[in-house]
């Protein structure tokens, strides 16, 4: 099956591009986050995306950067705390852009690399993208099964930056 998976950055991808090839599945990616703050970090992580993609023979779609769209989604959140609603709301937002791509695109489903991070919920994302993307969403926890150990060996092999926080300026 084509799936789209959506990018939050390079690091986190490769364990779950493996995972779905593994599966079976054609994989394109789709790097959309405009939670990332400021400009300089979020253009090294779109490089980074893209090295990954050439390394890895995938397609790369570039989602626009909307840092105004993504201010105005979480506003009044800023003071929430990492795992809250801000992140909610974020999650909300860049899933329902891939999935709205993923239709456009042909893709059978669509899914995201924000699973495997230690540092997210991944109960709360797959909610989030049932919601938004209905039957085209394919639900995982790719941090399972050493998902995230994995991600960091594939980052290491590939020699990609590995960035600190998840790239939303009110993080911790």
């Amino acid at each position: 099956m084509r799936v789209l998976l959506h990018i939050c950055c390079a690091v986190c991808a490769g364990s779950c591009l493996e995972t779905l090839r593994r599966e079976g599945h054609e994989v394109g990616g789709y790097f959309y986050n405009p939670n990332i703050q400021p400009q300089e970090e979020y253009l090294k992580r779109l490089q980074e995306a893209e090295k990954l993609a050439r390394q890895e023979n995938f397609s790369l779609i570039i989602g626009e950067d909307e840092p105004d769209k993504w201010f105005s989604r979480i506003k009044g959140l800023e003071e929430e705390p990492e795992g809250g609603r801000r992140c909610a709301r974020c999650f909300s937002l860049r899933l329902e852009k891939t999935a709205k791509v993923a239709q456009e695109k042909g893709f059978a489903a669509f899914t995201t690399t924000l699973t495997v991070s230690p540092h997210k919920n991944a109960r709360v994302i797959n909610e989030i993208g049932r919601d938004v993307g209905g039957g085209l969403f394919l639900g995982r926890d790719f941090k399972k099964k050493e998902g995230f150990k994995r991600a960091q060996q594939l980052a290491r092999r590939y020699n990609l930056y590995h960035q600190d926080y998840c790239g939303c300026i009110y993080s911790d």
